[in-house]
């Protein structure tokens, strides 16, 4: 009954009204997980790189991890990792003793309790009165602030890439009053194949090129349906090739029965066990070949890590290129990763702009990615959020002047 009472009242609204309100542009962000900038490079991204020339596009530097989930939240809340509360992939919390959120423990990673510390866009756009709809962005399975987007799905692995276009489509395909303001969608495919093939492999290039067509047919379904939008593509980290002759094996330094590695890999979260002293301290806090470790109060200043107390007592940094150990490794220990440190170039990660918002041409430098939820609620026409720690004036450039 509600649509066919909003069906009524635009056939009674000025011609021209209703057609502004059938055109408002849409805000889509895509998320392609672990896609460098200089992917465009290689020739294999035909789709992405016309978005590229035809608006604005530069290097975005990651938050501190440069993990999923961190990073994810960050570009959505405008807040870093230390102040979103997302603090990595794997995270411990002193009022929830003996309880650790991980990807595969889906009891924390969907409990409101690990997410509710920021607030990202979608909540925002929703609280304004914009319909927002998200297709597997992390925390927005989530009921954060006790609601959700309008429309959202969970996540799912086995949902092909050319299913997540269409439902995007279906969702642009809507009429004007339950057509989303703000939508979401995520590629996985890129940064599974960085994993595990490493960044320069044939299935990372296959990969690459797949989810760029698949993008094209997200651009020309828009177009076909008549459908503005200002398409904002990100990525959350990049991608480093490893191997398993550089490791460096935590059990050779401190007994493992002394500490909780919460995380590790490129980087690694270290938590004393109870009654240990200062054991796990003193092994860990000398000079080590390829990784260095401190206090999370003792981290440098740029990396905005250490004050949140989900933070792990001390963080082991690997050399580029290698990684942290805490006894056998689940899977061999070759092809790529990420959650070095966000300085490393091959951390940086893509940011595309395009569509009536933004500049034509513009080439941004290097900047941190908590300007994109800046840059956002712009775009919907949300305040700036005064708490953030990402400005728009950081991104003022890639705006239409």
């Amino acid at each position: 009954m509600r649509h066919i009472l909003v069906l009524i009242a635009l056939l009674f609204l000025p011609a021209g009204l209703a057609a502004q309100e059938a055109s408002r542009p849409v805000t889509v962000l895509v998320g392609i997980d672990g896609f460098r900038p200089d992917y465009l490079d290689r020739g294999i991204t035909p789709h992405l790189s016309a978005l590229a020339a035809q608006g604005a596009a530069g290097p975005m530097r990651p938050s501190f991890p440069t993990k999923t989930f961190p990073n994810h939240y960050a570009l959505v809340t405008g807040k870093r990792p230390d102040r979103n509360g997302i603090v990595g992939n794997s995270m411990i919390d002193p009022r929830r003793p003996g309880v650790m959120f991980s990807l595969g423990n889906a009891a924390q990673a969907l409990d409101p309790f690990w997410w509710n510390e920021a607030e990202p866009v979608w909540i925002t756009a929703e609280k304004a009165g914009l319909r927002s709809a998200t297709m597997f962005w992390p925390g927005s399975e989530v009921a954060i602030q006790e609601m959700h987007p309008s429309d959202w799905l969970r996540f799912d692995q086995n949902v092909t890439n050319v299913q997540r276009v269409n439902t995007l489509l279906d969702w642009l395909r809507r009429p004007p009053d339950i057509r989303p303001a703000f939508a979401t969608i995520y590629f996985d495919t890129v940064d599974t194949q960085g994993h595990r093939f490493g960044p320069d492999s044939a299935e990372v290039n296959a990969a690459i090129a797949e989810v760029d067509a698949r993008i094209g047919d997200l651009v020309a379904g828009a177009a076909r349906l008549g459908a503005a939008v200002n398409w904002v593509i990100v990525a959350d980290h990049g991608m480093r090739q490893t191997d398993e002759a550089r490791v460096i094996q935590l059990d050779t330094l401190i007994d493992r029965a002394s500490y909780i590695a919460v995380e590790t890999g490129p980087y690694a979260a270290i938590e004393p066990a109870a009654g240990t002293d200062n054991r796990v301290a003193e092994a860990l806090l000398k000079p080590h070949e390829h990784m260095t470790c401190a206090r999370k109060e003792d981290l440098p200043a740029r990396l905005h890590y250490g004050a949140n107390p989900r933070v792990a007592a001390i963080i082991c940094l690997a050399e580029p290129g290698w990684t942290i150990l805490s006894g056998p490794s689940l899977y061999p220990v070759t092809g790529g990763a990420h959650g070095y440190d966000n300085a490393d170039p091959e951390m940086l990660a893509v940011f595309i702009a395009s569509g009536p918002a933004f500049a034509e041409g513009a080439r941004l430098p290097v900047f941190d990615n908590v300007a994109v939820a800046a840059l956002l609620r712009a775009v919907l026409g949300l305040p700036e959020d005064a708490q953030a720690d990402g400005r728009l004036a950081d991104l003022k450039a890639a705006l239409r002047p």
